[in-house]
């Protein structure tokens, strides 16, 4: 179903930006933890910049009947230092948009009866909120100048959500099966 609404191909646009240079910016500090000897947060990176291609993807998706030239703006964190500089942008990246980037553009999303994107700001929204925890996690080992413990890490391929500890029979985002997750393991 087309969008019918400026606003809201707006904050699909900003989002779909959004998305996109977080998941180059954690694909670019994956490669700084593995330089540092912390392989297991450098997959972690890896995982969620995947996940993060889901959301921009979905966002995309839903403009497709959008053609032509557009000026995005979408916010983002610039800069690389240490890894457990790296760990600290991305969560504050993820709370941004978690506090306030996503409840925004769901509520207008939902106000003007945009479906598709209600769906897709409604599963990026919930994968954030796993992201900004893992990313808590793994700055707190790597203040420690330790790798963190991490098992595989899976990545549901419709919606973006991550789990760590086994991968559920049914996504509880999307409703995507088990076989839709993909797998970063070490």
């Amino acid at each position: 179903m087309p969008l019918e609404n400026a606003m809201t191909a707006d904050f699909l646009r900003s989002a779909y930006g959004g998305e996109s240079m977080a998941h180059m910016r954690y694909t670019i500090w994956a490669d700084v933890a593995d330089k540092e000897n912390m392989p297991n947060i450098g997959r972690l990176f890896r995982a969620i910049a995947y996940a993060e291609w889901a959301h921009a993807r979905n966002h995309f998706q839903e403009l497709r009947e959008q053609k032509g030239d557009f000026t995005v703006p979408a916010g983002a964190v610039f800069g690389m230092g240490k890894t457990v500089d790296n760990l600290i942008g991305a969560r504050n990246g993820e709370l941004h948009e978690i506090e306030q980037m996503y409840p925004v553009y769901l509520e207008s999303s939902r106000f003007q009866n945009e479906k598709g994107a209600e769906r897709s700001f409604h599963y990026a929204l919930e994968a954030e909120k796993i992201h900004a925890r893992l990313f808590e996690e793994a700055r707190k080992s790597a203040e420690k100048g330790m790798d963190m413990a991490l098992g595989p890490v899976h990545i549901c391929q419709i919606c973006g959500h991550t789990v760590v500890e086994g991968i559920p029979d049914v996504c509880p985002i999307c409703g995507a099966k088990k076989e839709q997750f993909r797998t970063f393991a070490a």
